[in-house]
């Protein structure tokens, strides 16, 4: 059985995977395991279930920490003049 972890390509050409568990993914981000769930519900973070197993791949997690990037001059409503 191969670890769900490896970075075997599924092709000589092919992508490396590296799969996350939903406790990984949500240490990741920095969120709680509920929270990654409600993401995953709407749309926001793509996983797959393989059974009763959900998995997130790595880089679809990285994907979506670098869309969340707070642009310079975006917040400014959030402190007072």
């Amino acid at each position: 059985m191969k670890d769900l972890n490896s970075t075997e390509s599924a092709s000589p050409t092919g992508p490396e995977w590296v799969w996350l568990g939903t406790t990984e993914a949500a240490q990741r981000l920095g969120i709680t395991t509920r929270t990654l769930y409600r993401f995953i519900d709407q749309g926001n973070l793509e996983a797959y279930r393989f059974g009763r197993v959900i998995r997130l791949k790595q880089g679809d997690v990285d994907t979506y920490i670098d869309s969340c990037r707070i642009k310079p001059g975006t917040i400014a409503h959030l402190y007072p003049d």
